[in-house]
């Protein structure tokens, strides 16, 4: 079989990347994949505003990469989120850097994509484009081999358009977090967290009220911590794409700024911000393990008209900076006929 004939056979429809493997695979015993752009796969070039010089060869797979094809899976393509568009509305966008894998995967061409979640790049387009997806606690899928940036929150998820398991809780009970953003929620994620608790309750299920309530909870000082070290992290991880960018219009001015506004924040601050997490985590945790499971918003709204505009993460960043897992279900939809979770 030809390179050709198995993408043919496979039926993916934006092929970009195949690879060397596919002619010695049978196409019937493998599951198809696609993973971000920032991800090393051996035999895959990358050519991204992030990695600008020409079309960048790695010479190895990144970890996760090489430990799918190693269980039988077929690499079919890179993704580039913010070229991405929502297959249930071409108008929309399906939001996060990692919304091309998510979005292959709503369109069911692939079975499972991969994704880099460092504010809210799996959650946030796995809601938008009505797929499952998690990320999962910090740390358990190895980043090896990833464009890292944020050696603090970089956390590998990945998408899926069904899941064929489900798991009954233990106890007939949930804990309902209203998120310390809720101010920013969209018409849509009001009507379908009603809608949840209302199902839950239907269902018998005993829905209680969780309070996040650690020192202060103000959404104002969650973004700033958050800030803190999202942009001295990526400044560090980017500064060597910088410099090598001498004519200053190759790397995105997003993370130019990066580089630029890191030097602004004093020791002091990033100090205090890594302590803040540090006396987070655990407090988040003991209020988890009351639970069986805590249900909250994953994206401020259903997905919004426009193209290129990958959203706000600020409903996912407190979850990723306290490196715990989440899971994406795609239960509802919003007054737009469109998912919003």
């Amino acid at each position: 079989m030809t390179r050709s004939q198995a993408i043919a056979e496979v039926g993916f429809k934006r092929v970009l990347i195949a690879t060397e493997d596919i002619m010695d695979m049978e196409v019937e015993s493998t599951s198809p994949a696609v993973c971000k752009i920032a991800r090393s796969i051996k035999t895959c070039p990358r050519n991204t505003a992030l990695l600008f010089m020409g079309a960048n060869q790695p010479n190895a797979n990144a970890s996760v990469v090489a430990t799918m094809r190693m269980g039988g899976a077929l690499i079919l393509a890179l993704e580039s989120g913010p070229d991405s568009t929502n297959p249930h509305d071409l108008d929309c966008l399906p939001g996060g850097s990692s919304a091309g894998s998510a979005a292959a995967a709503a369109d069911s061409q692939v079975p499972l994509g991969f994704g880099i979640q460092t504010g809210g790049s799996v959650i946030r387009p796995a809601s938008h484009t009505g797929t499952y997806a998690m990320k999962p606690t910090f740390n358990t899928i190895a980043g090896e081999r990833i464009k890292v940036t944020s050696i603090e929150f970089d956390t590998i998820g990945y998408f899926a358009r069904w899941t064929h398991q489900r798991i009954p809780p233990k106890e007939a009970r949930e804990g309902f977090v209203k998120s310390p953003f809720g101010y920013s929620a969209g018409l849509g994620t009001i009507a379908v967290m009603e809608e949840a608790v209302e199902t839950l309750r239907k269902h018998g299920v005993a829905v209680q009220d969780v309070d996040l309530a650690y020192e202060s909870n103000e959404a104002a000082e969650l973004t700033d911590i958050y800030k803190v070290i999202f942009v001295t992290a990526s400044g560090a991880c980017f500064c060597k794409d910088y410099f090598m960018d001498t004519t200053k219009i190759k790397l995105f001015p997003v993370v130019r700024a990066f580089i630029d506004d890191a030097p602004e924040y004093l020791r002091k601050q990033v100090r205090q911000a890594f302590e803040y997490y540090a006396a987070l985590r655990p407090a988040l945790d003991e209020i988890a393990t009351m639970y069986p499971a805590l249900t909250t918003p994953s994206a401020i709204d259903e997905a919004s008209l426009g193209i290129g505009d990958v959203g706000s993460p600020i409903f996912n960043s407190v979850w990723t900076g306290a490196r715990m897992p989440v899971i994406q279900v795609p239960a509802f939809a919003g007054p737009n006929a469109m998912y919003a979770c």
